[in-house]
């Protein structure tokens, strides 16, 4: 089991193809799909106090999450308008991140000393406190940042050094094209993983040693709602591969110096980021076949 931190953003996905509203959010979505796979995790975020905003909060700590240091603010939920077009979305912002965007999270002394407890924290670029993650990154605490298809080289360059992990959404590129960000990230950038989601093409993971790839499950088996697919691939990966290797780390250090050789910690986390690739694909998976990110609508 990992302790896992959603940090960050959140809005309401208001679907206009079933008229629907749904929680989501990339850090909410995280919360919510690491806690259904049996961790710990916790939501930390600007909550606006608001009809949207109540409802965000009575489902997560219906969905089990803690959010006890969630700040509760006057301000608008953020509204992401969505058609669906064959199972795929095409969105809307409908008032420019409200609350979140307005008055971003700032990470302070006390709030530092809570995200000490977990194993990793999750934000992305949708949360707007990118400058904060160093704080994070400098107590220890590997940072996940999600940078969907919001991304350039400048902002990878600029981003990637105050994180741990980068993850994006690879767009339309070509694989080589994309493997070539991927380098950059780990081996100029200063993270030590870079991964990107392809749509029907799969997944690339890169540690800089090697390249991991990965086809999605059962592509043709059909789809309800793609809504949060790009957030439970990632949760599902990443709970698997931070659990995994701190595993590993306790073992490390409880034995003695010539306990592991350099080729069998590279051999155990190819075998942990292959099965944690493996994971994400089942989360993902079931995750297309429910309507919003979660499900927990509203209609209107």
């Amino acid at each position: 089991m990992a302790k896992l931190l959603g940090l960050g953003d959140n809005v309401i996905d208001c679907n206009y193809t079933r008229r629907v509203r749904y929680p989501g959010g990339n850090c909410v979505n995280f919360a919510v799909f690491g806690k259904q796979i049996g961790n710990e995790t916790a939501y930390v975020g600007k909550i606006a106090n608001d009809q949207w905003g109540r409802m965000l909060l009575k489902v997560l700590q219906e969905e089990g999450i803690d959010c006890s240091k969630c700040i509760i603010e006057d301000g608008e939920t953020g509204i992401c308008g969505i058609h669906l077009q064959d199972g795929d979305r095409v969105i809307v912002d409908e008032n420019d991140a409200g609350l979140v965007k307005a008055n971003p999270l700032v990470i302070t002394e006390d709030l530092l000393n809570y995200i000490k407890k977990f194993d990793l924290v999750h934000s992305s670029c949708y949360s707007y406190i990118e400058e904060e993650l160093i704080k994070i990154k400098n107590a220890g605490i590997p940072v996940l940042y999600d940078f969907s298809d919001e991304w350039t080289d400048d902002k990878l360059q600029s981003i990637c050094k105050n994180i741990n992990i980068a993850f994006f959404s690879g767009k339309d590129l070509d694989e080589e094209c994309l493997k070539d960000y991927l380098v950059k990230c780990v081996d100029s950038y200063g993270c030590y993983l870079a991964i990107t989601t392809i749509g029907g093409r799969g997944a690339i993971v890169y540690n800089g040693r090697k390249f991991y790839r990965k086809l999605p499950y059962n592509f043709a088996g059909g789809v309800i709602d793609t809504t949060g697919a790009g957030d439970s691939w990632i949760t599902g990966f990443i709970s698997s591969y931070i659990d995994n290797m701190k595993k590993m780390e306790i073992l490390k250090k409880n034995s003695p110096d010539n306990f592991l050789s350099q080729s069998d910690v590279e051999d155990f986390e190819d075998h942990v980021i292959e099965q944690s690739m493996c994971l994400g694909n089942l989360l993902a998976r079931r995750n297309c076949l429910v309507e919003g990110s979660f499900g927990k609508g509203s209609p209107f």
